[in-house]
């Protein structure tokens, strides 16, 4: 089932209306950059899918990916690692 926000906003783009701003805190958004890195690293190093990044409070990112398994179910593994 579609979001009727996503409904609007194609509804909208076909109509050639912009889309409507979304507002976003900065904070939220440099803090997903700070992480962005350390959980390139992570997924370069492990080989796996990146599913989440996030920061924490005393300058750590919170990285969780998921690793292919040998023909079996594939592993989620989390690791904190330095921003």
């Amino acid at each position: 089932m579609s979001s009727p926000v996503i409904i609007a906003a194609l509804a909208a783009g076909l109509a050639g209306l912009s889309p409507p701003a979304i507002n976003v805190p900065s904070a939220v958004v440099r803090a997903a950059g700070d992480c962005s890195a350390a959980a390139a690293q992570v997924v370069a190093e492990t080989g796996g899918e990146l599913l989440s990044a996030q920061p924490t409070s005393d300058g750590q990112c919170v990285i969780t990916v998921l690793i292919p398994g040998n023909g079996g179910r594939p592993k989620k593994v989390t690791v904190k690692v330095p921003m």
